[in-house]
């Protein structure tokens, strides 16, 4: 057997981790039938079967499968000689990505994205608007904000500081609802909900709010989409009040309840912060979240 190539590698691991052509496509930057192609291309190679197509699914052969262990230790090798290297670049240049929950990537990053490129001119910054927790040892991004401290142990934390969030409505809702100010006065009020799954209503309540489903006027689980709801008079919904202040139009109710408090995290890999544009992108995030 010929040297295997590794875009035909990438192709048959990332199609077996997500279980589709089109899904693993979409990840690799690729087209559906390139994608094909390469993976029809290393079961040439290798002389096996590794898939099996079941409906629109790629299911592994039993071959596939036990070759997916070694194909997923060559991944590993090649994303760990990647950080190495990018840990190991001192140029103050290039690309750094950055993820962020919608709301914080749309409404706290942007002016510091700015600020950055006016100080360091040869950094771009990639915004990645995630409420998913970026894997950031898969290089899925080089520092992310988070609300929870990550426990992995190859990554470096900062806790930048605790931030607040409390329960707004436009002014136009409270002309026709009055201000609310207790738990007990929205009890018959609208609310814009995140889920459909009772997740928020559980927190709602957990918050001292006796409300129901009934009390859900809307739902998003898009934190923008959210927002614009509530602007828009559906109801009331829950914001970082930084956010909220800079917001105009809008009225905080529920005034009597204690803000919800959370932590504020910057997160990078331990390799990566060797790198100087990614600390030098670390430290000003740092300044500016704070």
């Amino acid at each position: 057997m010929d040297k295997i190539d590794w875009n035909q590698l990438r192709a048959f691991l990332e199609t077996a981790e997500t279980g589709s052509l089109s899904a693993a496509a979409r990840k690799l930057g690729l087209t559906q039938p390139t994608l094909s192609r390469q993976v029809a291309a290393i079961e040439q190679r290798m002389g096996v079967t590794l898939f099996e197509r079941v409906g629109k699914a790629m299911a592994l052969t039993p071959t596939g499968l036990d070759l997916l262990e070694h194909a997923r230790a060559m991944g590993a090798a090649a994303q760990a000689l990647s950080l190495a290297a990018t840990g190991r670049s001192q140029a103050v240049g290039g690309v750094v990505s950055v993820s962020a929950t919608d709301m914080v990537a749309a409404q706290l990053l942007p002016p510091l994205v700015r600020q950055l490129r006016e100080q360091e001119p040869g950094i771009a910054i990639e915004v990645i608007s995630s409420n998913a927790l970026s894997d950031l040892l898969r290089r899925e991004a080089d520092i992310a904000i988070r609300h929870v401290k990550p426990d992995q142990p190859d990554l470096i934390a900062r806790l930048i500081r605790e931030a607040t969030a409390s329960f707004y409505a436009s002014e136009d809702w409270v002309k026709i609802h009055g201000h609310p100010r207790t738990a007990e006065d929205a009890v018959h009020l609208p609310f814009v909900g995140s889920d459909r799954s009772g997740q928020f209503l559980a927190y709602l309540r957990m918050h001292g709010l006796p409300l129901s489903e009934a009390n859900f006027s809307s739902y998003s689980d898009h934190s923008v989409a959210h927002w614009a709801l509530v602007r828009q008079g559906m109801g009331i919904g829950a914001m970082m009040d930084e956010i909220a202040r800079d917001t105009p139009g809008m009225v905080r109710v529920l005034d009597d309840l204690p803000p919800v408090r959370f932590p504020i995290w910057l997160v990078s890999h331990r390799e990566l912060r060797t790198s100087r544009r990614i600390r030098v992108v670390f430290e000003a995030l740092a300044q500016g979240l704070a």
